[in-house]
């Protein structure tokens, strides 16, 4: 069953009932349950069992500098003017990709890779070219991969995207946060208009395929009127897919919020609301197709074309076309998602360091899938990627029989999956769960009602579904 999605519902007071802390679901069960009682040995075990099944490849490489904070930022960074520490960082991380490398069947094909951070643009051009010569050498690329690249629009020249280019890189990123200069300035990421549209023109000159942009909505000083002119720059810069992010101010996390965010800055809760229902409605009218979660895409890119079509995907770097795949991550705090085993490796450079050195793989925590899991992981991933289920599907997939079909199996999630209904969130028929277009903005708390690990303690751990 396929679902095409053309419209989104916006009704506020299902929106205010359902706006709880939930997980993104970038995979499940989520990251939070990774833990350091882990064995590296199932890691081992899982990519022998991908190498026997030729399990395509999906590779992440985190790059985690920074020159300077941005307040709003989650991610794992190392802040530091002093370029110089790169060099070191480049050494470990090429030598984690052969180290992970030796244990993977080399006719194992790559189909998507991703260079995240931080800012990969802290590298200097001929520290890209030795890393990506490094991938090159020790992993087989399909001839139409996906190769992508997050960059800082305020440290890029035409050149060095010219040089991306020429290597191999055909979709590119750049947060541009919102267009405003107070907020910038509030959140400590300045970067004039001006910037932002020559960069922009200087990706398509150069002939990147796809260019992708990230806004965040609910920052200091934003209003509903100011983040409608950043949509309006937004879409003058017409990039081929927009997420737009709820930003999570989450003090007792992140410290950084706290010292440098006044939260009398940030607009009300009503506001926030308001500011996403006009961007969808915006979006939308200017062609854009919600794609689900907090992205939008262009009718003829491949997101919006495999939602349609019934066969897209997610993982722990977002929605994507291309075929599941083990995820191997490299270099500090990345994350690897195999079949049946994820892992993180070491949030601190020291520690990362260290690992390598004693000849180690570099992982600080992972956990390993059961069946269950793999089950209920199956059903998340079809309601967040195509707004719909096939009960029967599951069934056949997983060998559930007659006196434990799908119903039974999930007897317990009954009455939430009927408040739901009741709600007007998703429609239910004897083969089918179907997500309606007021279902669509909470599609987290949808695949939330299948998690077998969340609790009524996880408030502090997630940021809230809107």
């Amino acid at each position: 069953m396929t679902t095409a999605v053309q419209t989104v519902k916006f009704d506020i007071d299902l929106l205010h009932k359902y706006n709880q802390p939930v997980p993104r679901y970038t995979s499940y069960p989520p990251a939070t349950e990774l833990s350091e009682n882990f064995d590296e040995m199932d890691f081992r075990g899982a990519i022998a069992a991908g190498n026997l099944q030729k399990t395509p490849l999906s590779l992440y490489a985190h790059i985690p500098f920074c020159d300077a904070p941005c307040y709003f930022c989650g991610c794992n960074t190392v802040i530091s003017t002093r370029k110089e520490i790169a060099e070191p960082y480049l050494g470990y991380l090429m030598r984690h990709i052969e180290q992970v490398a030796a244990t993977v069947d080399c006719d194992r094909k790559v189909h998507q890779m991703h260079w995240g951070g931080g800012t990969p643009n802290y590298f200097s051009f001929e520290q890209v070219e030795r890393l990506w010569n490094c991938l090159q050498e020790h992993f087989s690329f399909d001839a139409d991969a996906e190769i992508s690249i997050e960059v800082n629009p305020r440290s890029l020249t035409q050149e060095y995207l010219q040089g991306l280019r020429n290597l191999g890189f055909n979709r590119i990123s750049f947060g541009i946060q919102d267009f405003n200069p107070q907020v910038q300035e509030a959140v400590n990421r300045i970067q004039p208009e001006e910037m932002l549209f020559e960069g922009m023109c200087w990706m398509r000159e150069v002939g990147f395929e796809g260019v992708n942009v990230d806004l965040i909505y609910g920052l200091p000083y934003q209003t509903l009127a100011t983040f409608r002119e950043t949509l309006a720059k937004t879409i003058a810069l017409d990039p081929d897919r927009i997420a737009v992010f709820n930003f999570a101010y989450v003090p007792w996390l992140k410290p950084l919020q706290k010292k440098k965010i006044d939260p009398n800055t940030l607009p009300s809760p009503e506001e926030k609301l308001q500011i996403m229902q006009m961007t969808i409605e915006t979006l939308t009218k200017h062609g854009y197709v919600f794609i689900g979660m907090d992205h939008f895409a262009k009718p003829n890119d491949e997101l919006a074309i495999a939602q349609r079509e019934g066969r897209l995907h997610r993982n722990f770097q977002g929605y994507t076309t291309k075929p599941e795949s083990d995820l191997l991550g490299f270099g500090m705090t990345s994350i690897s998602m195999l079949q049946n085993v994820y892992t993180q490796n070491h949030k601190g450079l020291q520690d990362f360091y260290r690992a390598i050195d004693a000849n180690k793989l570099p992982i600080e925590r992972g956990v390993k899938l059961n069946a269950d899991d793999i089950l209920r992981r199956s059903v998340i991933m079809e309601l967040m990627c195509q707004f719909a289920l096939s009960q029967s599907e599951i069934e056949s997939k997983y060998h559930l029989t007659c006196d434990r079909d799908f119903g039974k199996y999930f007897a317990s999630e009954r009455s939430k999956l009927r408040q739901l209904e009741a709600d007007g969130l998703i429609e239910i028929d004897p083969d089918h769960i179907e997500v309606t277009p007021a279902g669509r903005l909470l599609i987290r708390n949808i695949a939330s009602v299948f998690d077998s690990y969340l609790t009524k303690n996880d408030n502090g751990k997630f940021s809230k579904s809107i």
